[in-house]
């Protein structure tokens, strides 16, 4: 007997049913030789699993929480089980199954964990020089928007300091079951080659974050619970609001806020 799968709406399940977008999903992967493994986040029924396994120059790997696609993909490629594991992309042992390789991440993601899964991504933005991925639109949009539109924030900022991202196309909702009510958008993300921030990256990711919680208000009220040195920075910078600031903006801020703690804090870590 054949597993079957249905699409889970508490895991937000929309399998793919349209081979062509499934083809140019895959081939979207610029394969630039930092790695040969993939992973694929979420497989359902294998429609895009199908033509990553084809794809000689990578080693597929599919994860997945629904046990049920798990079954299926088993039985449909039992020469590729121990490439198909029942586990979840955000909480997984990265290292127990891929050791310490760089991998590509690719995948329809499921739209309720997508700005999730981009988190996790940079988390492990060491060993993950690509992402190319399906998006509800608008969060799409969120990841790729530059600094003054207002869908720019703490998203934007995170995934644009380290990749370069990149909208390549959108797909209509009629392409899976079931469909969708709202729009899908693939992009690519590319890791920069220079990959570290001249700055406290932590500090960095807690700057962001506190500016854009108060994203209407500007920057000298939104950051008040941090200690920011304003005059070593542009005059009109506390006068803006956080979706004005491009990357190297929100660098130079933290450079300042840790250069204030280590002079009130002489013997504390930048």
């Amino acid at each position: 007997m054949t597993t079957s799968v249905r699409p889970k709406k508490a895991l937000g399940q929309h399998f793919l049913a349209d081979a062509n977008i499934a083809r140019k999903i895959a081939g979207s992967l610029t394969g630039t030789g930092q790695y040969n493994t993939v992973v694929e986040i979420g497989p359902g029924t294998g429609m895009l699993s199908r033509h990553l396994m084809e794809d000689k120059k990578f080693e597929w790997f599919g994860l997945d929480v629904d046990p049920s696609a798990i079954s299926y993909l088993h039985e449909r490629y039992p020469d590729k089980q121990n490439r198909i594991v029942l586990a979840d992309f955000l909480s997984f042992d990265w290292e127990a199954l891929l050791g310490d390789q760089q991998v590509a991440v690719i995948g329809n993601f499921p739209y309720n964990i997508s700005s999730q899964i981009i988190f996790r991504v940079l988390k492990m933005r060491d060993k993950v020089p690509e992402v190319v991925g399906m998006f509800q639109k608008e969060v799409a949009r969120r990841i790729a928007s530059p600094p003054g539109s207002k869908e720019y924030g703490i998203l934007s900022v995170l995934t644009q300091a380290f990749y370069d991202v990149e909208i390549l196309f959108n797909v209509e909702p009629h392409v899976f079951v079931p469909q969708p009510k709202v729009q899908s958008t693939v992009i690519r993300c590319l890791r920069k080659e220079n990959q570290q921030l001249d700055c406290n990256e932590r500090q960095f990711f807690a700057v962001v974050k506190t500016a854009f919680n108060q994203r209407r208000k500007t920057l000298r009220n939104s950051l008040k619970s941090i200690q920011v040195n304003w005059d070593m920075l542009p005059a009109d910078m506390p006068g803006n609001r956080p979706e004005r600031l491009s990357v190297e903006d929100f660098v130079q801020i933290t450079r300042q806020v840790s250069e204030l703690a280590a002079h009130h804090h002489p013997g504390k870590k930048r």
